[in-house]
């Protein structure tokens, strides 16, 4: 499965930013702060990317929820 392969709903990073690909997921974690990278939360989205983008199906939706997850974690705090 491609880069390029849709969420089915679109990961909401804020009212002006929606993140609709694995691509465009991928490019979010990588533009945050080396240290937030490493993050245990960041580290298990990119390695769900990681499989949604090799092996495709379910992962796709794993991939999703690790983002929702990793984005959300400092509202659980």
């Amino acid at each position: 499965m491609p880069w390029s392969a849709a969420f089915d709903e679109p990961v909401r990073v804020s009212n002006k930013l929606q993140l609709r690909t694995l691509q465009e997921a991928a490019d979010y974690v990588m533009r945050l702060p080396e240290d937030a990278q490493h993050e245990p939360r960041w580290q298990t989205a990119i390695e769900t990317l990681i499989n949604a983008a090799e092996t495709g199906g379910g992962w796709v939706m794993f991939a999703r929820i690790a983002m929702l997850r990793a984005l959300n974690a400092d509202r659980r705090d």
